[in-house]
């Protein structure tokens, strides 16, 4: 069953928007070695509940926080997606190094993620 394993924060300050979470709950971050800029958010122990996330320069002013979930098949995904009504809003894209990513739309109008673990992703 995919659950959420990753969130994303966009902020039109990355560094201001970590100062506070880092302040508020100790959060840690580290720059990702990606073609953009983008930073890994540690929220705690690996070994208590929780996920990790990721604080991101705004791309439009109306971005969402965005929860992603680990799927085993991208497209198999979103054939389910689409025919519940859900509709992609960005199609599936390389996270290099990481992975397969697309966002879609559900019924209420909430934006959401699904990756597709894969290494070899470019």
């Amino acid at each position: 069953m995919p659950r959420p394993v990753h969130f994303e924060i966009p902020s039109d300050n990355p560094e201001r928007a970590m100062a506070f979470y880092a302040a508020v709950f100790g959060w840690t971050f580290q720059k990702w070695d990606g073609p953009m800029p983008y930073w890994m958010v540690t929220t705690g122990p690996n070994d208590e509940p929780g996920i990790n996330g990721g604080v991101m320069p705004r791309q439009h002013p109306n971005q969402p926080c965005v929860n992603t979930a680990n799927v085993a098949s991208l497209e198999a995904t979103q054939t389910v997606i689409e025919a519940h009504g859900g509709v992609c809003v960005v199609p599936k894209m390389p996270v290099p190094g990481v992975g397969w990513l697309a966002y879609f739309k559900d019924l209420d109008g909430h934006i959401f993620g699904v990756m597709q673990i894969d290494a070899g992703a470019a």
